[in-house]
């Protein structure tokens, strides 16, 4: 194919030849709107300056420098998670962003304070996942003393001093499961509940909403008490595996944070499909194919895309206007996937 010209690149923006070769050699200045229109079209049709046009816009925006804290650096959900926050850090026009994104490799507390602090001095804002404690509350008062907002992400800390909560509404979330267990279950029976731990402020409003639901709208289901998996699939799969034995009226399962994949094994080898209504948070490879081999029935999933929109957006706003007097909240609809949508 013949290599577009910039001739070719002035007709698809709308402009001159000349006001063309200008955004290309940054000779005189052109309006910003111009040049942005100069440089879509270049993309558009493939023109070889393209990616020299985008840099001298960038080099002119304000600059910003986020971090982003998230849990399991080897899962995917969360490998998802930092690609997309990381993806449309990269198409904001407004700013040049940088994001530097790190791991806990547990569920401490102390961990996540530690990194926390570590971000002092070196970021503009901080977005985390994460557990609430005293210790995670006093690292976010510190960065807030020092002028870095920080954003809570899918389970929320901090509470009075973070900046924002961005995520689902997680009693909803819990009523939600509990609905579809109610619905799906063959008949009633005992239910299961696994969080990651008490400190995860999400896990406790997604329990708190799953047992709502059933002790005003299902009575006649048997909740039994919730047990803590740490959201590792192995501990998952000993208590799903303890309490099939255990319990032969297991009516449903929900697994209100991760260690998911420990319940599906444990159902596939003691279980036929569908004996056992599973609901868990969400879709992963191992999520996707429980569901197409029926072993799952629900997944209730985080928008991620819109959660890293606007969590950025939340970002850059509080760097350009400083931070709220009054820390709020942001809850995103959640989306459900059974196996007949995928």
């Amino acid at each position: 194919m013949r290599r577009p010209t910039i001739a070719d690149l002035a007709r698809e923006a709308g402009v001159s030849l000349a006001t063309a070769d200008r955004v290309l050699n940054g000779r005189l200045k052109v309006r910003e709107e111009t040049a942005r229109r100069v440089q879509e079209a270049a993309q558009r049709i493939g023109y070889h300056g393209a990616n020299a046009i985008r840099a001298r816009l960038m080099a002119e925006l304000p600059e910003l420098h986020f971090a982003l804290i998230l849990q399991k650096e080897r899962h995917p959900f969360y490998q998802d998670f930092a690609r997309q926050f990381q993806d449309h850090a990269a198409s904001v026009t407004s700013h040049r962003l940088r994001v530097t994104v790190r791991f806990t490799q547990s569920t401490l507390p102390g961990e996540l304070e530690q990194l926390l602090g570590s971000m002092a001095g070196k970021v503009d804002a901080v977005a985390a996942t994460g557990l609430d404690h005293h210790k995670v509350t006093a690292a976010v008062s510190e960065l807030r003393a020092r002028g870095i907002p920080t954003f809570s992400l899918l389970s929320d800390f901090a509470q009075g001093v973070r900046e924002s909560y961005v995520g689902t509404n997680n009693i909803k979330v819990g009523r939600s499961a509990g609905w579809l267990i109610s619905k799906i279950a063959k008949k009633p029976g005992k239910v299961a509940v696994f969080i990651g731990g008490h400190r995860f402020h999400g896990h406790e409003l997604r329990e708190t909403g799953f047992r709502s639901y059933f002790r005003e709208y299902a009575p006649e289901f048997d909740l039994l008490n919730p047990q803590v998996n740490l959201e590792t699939r192995q501990l998952t799969y000993e208590a799903t595996t303890e309490l099939l034995e255990r319990h032969g009226d297991i009516a449903g399962i929900y697994c209100a944070g991760g260690g998911m994949e420990g319940a599906i094994a444990a159902l596939r080898e003691l279980r036929k499909p569908g004996d056992v209504a599973l609901v868990v948070n969400e879709l992963t490879p191992d999520s996707r194919e429980a569901l197409q081999d029926r072993t799952l029935s629900v997944v209730i999933s985080t928008p991620l895309r819109q959660v890293c929109e606007e969590t950025i957006a939340l970002m850059i706003q509080s760097c350009d206007q400083g931070m709220s007097d009054n820390p709020g909240q942001r809850f995103l609809p959640f989306q459900i996937w059974t196996p007949e949508s995928l």
